[in-house]
């Protein structure tokens, strides 16, 4: 039989908003990984891709195994993916695990679903090359900051009257018709919501820069004369401001949630939920798709219109934004991240010192499994010979196989699984 379990060797993208050399949790895992690479000091690590993504198939590290990347060897043998999956999901694995790296803010941005992708690709391909939906789960590695969701009503409410540069942009009669839907049904709340963050995205052009120049000038003035500028958000926008002079993005922190996440804190973003990622470290899978629909704090391409007609404008507070783990009932090490859509699921697996030998037990799923901290000699019947495991090691291992951790470690283990349990 050829292995069914095996080590990977994952692509990185170096995109400009990553952290850059060393301080990239993306770079330092890589750099553990495989000792023979170079991490360049002043090149931004944004992302590690493990999976078998056509961008960034992931390369075999077995040279018993004759094909070169993981997608190779999934398309040869689909029965690795578990026969639920392979079913479901056409012969593919069904998501993309990944290491983030946030130096400077992503674009806000919101992902399609499945009917919107289909009707996407089909008009604009260029901007849109595939059918599927995009939903996504971020756990946090370090400290991580993004933004996530409508605000609830009233604390747009209160920037609107704090921020005159905002409500001259969204004009005075959104801005009260938003200030009475309160007493309104949520519906109601809802299209006037629409209606006053479509107003700021559509705004013109030199007006927009003119508003943020004079919101800018006015908050630096505020805060070098030591005065509280929390009540028009004044250090998230001078930072963003930094990073994305003149850019529309800049004026969504008073309308979406900041959401700050501890290690381990998760934030699932499903379809149309209005989204950016704007510092630290994270682990995340999504559904295998590339569709992005994006509007502001990004030189790539934009597409308001549809940013705007897609978007969920249900405000909620950000403490609702934060998705819970959920301790295993069948093994107390084991967290899951489940999400309400099919395609995938993630588990935090933290192993203490204390125990020498734990199992990784096989499910009805193929799975990827990284190593964020500790060592250990994995060895399984389906491995061609014993594996060392460390820091940055990421092995593939298929359905219903499993896997024996020696542990050499003396502080642990922890390790994040990617799965997708139908």
């Amino acid at each position: 039989f050829p292995p069914a379990v095996f080590p990977l060797s994952c692509v990185v993208q170096n995109y400009a908003w990553g952290k850059v050399g060393l301080e990239s949790e993306v770079a330092k895992l890589v750099a553990s990984g495989d000792p023979l690479v170079q991490i360049q000091p002043d090149q931004p690590y944004a992302e590690l891709w493990m999976g078998a993504h056509p961008r960034g198939d992931a390369l075999i590290r077995d040279n018993r195994i004759p094909q070169k990347t993981l997608g190779q060897w999934i398309t040869d043998n689909p029965a690795c993916l578990g026969a639920k999956v392979k079913d479901a999901f056409q012969g593919h694995l069904p998501f993309l695990f990944k290491v983030l790296s946030v130096n400077t803010a992503l674009s806000v941005q919101a992902h399609p679903n499945k009917e919107l992708a289909a009707k996407l690709h089909a008009q604009f391909p260029e901007h849109y090359p595939d059918a599927n939906h995009k939903p996504e789960l971020a756990v946090a590695l370090t400290r991580f900051e993004g933004m996530c969701g409508f605000r609830p009503v009233e604390e747009i409410v209160s920037f609107l009257q704090n921020v005159p540069e905002l409500r001259a942009l969204i004009g005075e009669v959104a801005a009260e018709q938003l200030e009475r839907s309160g007493s309104d049904a949520p519906r109601g709340v809802s299209a006037a919501l629409r209606v006053c963050f479509t107003r700021l995205m559509k705004s013109e052009k030199k007006f927009f820069v003119d508003q943020l120049n004079m919101l800018v000038k006015r908050i630096s003035q505020e805060a070098a004369e030591g005065k509280d500028t929390s009540g028009s958000n004044g250090d998230l926008l001078l930072r963003l401001h930094s990073q994305y002079p003149g850019d529309i993005g800049c004026f969504t922190i008073y309308f979406l949630n900041l959401v700050r996440l501890e290690p381990g804190e998760a934030m699932f973003l499903g379809a149309n939920e209005p989204h950016a990622y704007l510092h630290g470290d994270c682990v995340e899978i999504m559904a295998c798709s590339d569709n992005t629909v994006r509007a502001g704090l990004t030189p790539k391409f934009i597409d308001v219109l549809t940013l705007c007609e897609m978007l969920n404008y249900t405000p909620a507070p950000s403490s609702s934004k934060i998705f819970p783990a959920v301790q295993s009932q069948l093994d107390p090490h084991v967290y899951l991240y489940d999400p309400p859509v099919p395609d995938f699921t993630i588990m935090r697996i933290e192993i203490p010192a204390s125990i020498k030998l734990y199992l990784i037990s096989a499910m009805d799923s193929a799975s990827i499994l990284l190593v964020i901290q500790g060592t250990a000699v994995g060895t399984s019947t389906a491995a061609a010979s014993e594996m060392s495991l460390h820091r940055g090691s990421v092995l593939f291992i298929s359905a219903n196989e499993s896997i024996s951790l020696h542990l050499s470690s003396p502080d642990g283990m922890l390790l994040f699984r990617a799965c997708c349990l139908l």
